[in-house]
């Protein structure tokens, strides 16, 4: 996040159980359908199948998505 944020890219992060309106400066969202429009790319930790309908703006590292 520090780093895309040094070029001045916005971050939105989603987590639907964080109270906190903001994560490190960033924009804290829990609605998940807002989160998928507002973002030109996601960048996951693991593949989810909530992702599945914006799967070609998803970045992760879960290539065989099972970790």
């Amino acid at each position: 996040m520090k780093r895309v944020k040094a070029k001045g890219i916005p971050v939105v992060v989603y987590e639907p159980m964080l109270d906190a309106p903001e994560l490190f400066g960033s924009e804290v969202t829990h609605d998940l359908g807002t989160f998928k429009r507002r973002c030109d790319l996601i960048v996951a930790n693991r593949w989810s199948p909530e992702l599945g309908d914006v799967e070609a703006k998803v970045y992760t590292r879960d290539l065989f998505r099972r970790d």
